[in-house]
């Protein structure tokens, strides 16, 4: 029978990769994604699913940002590009060796890529959040030169924000076998009927609908 990705709060693990202060400015939606990730780890603490953190170079880059809300959690540093580092795999051993990761942060193109490569090769379920994982944010200038009766020519500048490296990482992440979802889809998924005991809680966080992070372009080429 194929693996269709069906999540469970049994062995799942949250990872949530590098969001810190230095980003702040140049990832593609940053806000959002991080409230998006906010929410799936409020939820990993109401269904009792280990979240572990990493930081990437936290003395270049700074510190995990506030709103994360994931003060009470101690960040793996590292260099790498991958969260596989010798740190947490030592957590995933303590933890049992959980078979599915929900994975999300930055960047789509790098962590999140490497990451998900390394789990992929050692057996591992990967589910991406696609709402919650993103990368830098290139902007291109548009000149539109406009001919009037009076010979003035206007130059209105249009700035175009690029998510090339986000887009071709999630499609090229879902070839090698990771399965993309959502933040609202994950949540549901994890209680999966009215009746459990959590859903009130978890109901609570889909109160208002995840903000919209530019998938849009991406989802209408699949």
């Amino acid at each position: 029978m194929a693996n269709i990705g069906r999540l469970s709060t049994k062995d799942a693990v949250l990872f949530l990769c590098d969001m810190q202060e230095k980003f702040r400015p140049n990832i593609f939606h940053f806000t959002d994604i991080v409230s998006n990730a906010a929410r799936l780890l409020q939820a990993s603490r109401v269904l009792g699913i280990p979240p572990i953190l990493t930081e990437q170079y936290p003395k270049g880059l700074g510190p995990t940002v506030p709103e994360l809300g994931a003060e009470d959690l101690t960040a793996h540093t590292k260099t790498s590009f991958t969260m596989i580092i010798e740190g947490v795999e030592k957590e995933l051993q303590t933890l049992g060796n959980p078979r599915q990761i929900i994975l999300c942060g930055i960047e789509a193109h790098a962590c999140i890529a490497c990451t998900t490569y390394d789990l992929l090769e050692k057996g591992m379920e990967v589910h991406i959040v696609a709402d919650a994982v993103s990368s830098r944010r290139y902007v291109s200038v548009v000149i539109i030169t406009n001919n009037y009766k009076c010979d003035v020519l206007l130059h209105t500048f249009v700035f175009l924000h690029s998510q090339t490296d986000r887009l071709f990482a999630l499609s090229r992440l879902k070839q090698s076998g990771a399965f993309l979802t959502t933040t609202e889809a994950v949540l549901l998924q994890l209680v999966q009927d009215a009746k459990h005991p959590n859903f009130k809680e978890i109901q609570k966080l889909l109160a208002h609908p995840s903000p919209d992070t530019g998938l849009l372009a991406f989802f209408s080429s699949l």
